[in-house]
């Protein structure tokens, strides 16, 4: 899985002012994006504890994808 300079799955930006979480609707704190994986690019914007699961989601995706990816045999 690729990773971004500081070797996260996530690539973390503040969020805009006044924005929301996209899955509560509580006030946003973060945008999180995902680096590489089968969640390639999948963001949003979150508040503190959704964001949280969202990590943990793209970590738990991107541990199955490259599982995957290494089973696969060439030749």
């Amino acid at each position: 899985m690729s990773k971004n300079e500081f070797r996260q799955p996530v690539a973390v930006d503040s969020a805009p002012r006044g924005s929301r979480c996209e899955w509560c609707g509580k006030p946003a704190e973060v945008q999180l994006t995902a680096i590489g994986g089968k969640a390639h690019n999948d963001s949003g914007l979150f508040c503190r504890s959704c964001g949280e699961q969202f990590t943990f989601a793209v970590v738990n995706s991107s541990k199955t994808w490259a599982t995957v990816d290494s089973s696969r045999k060439v030749g």
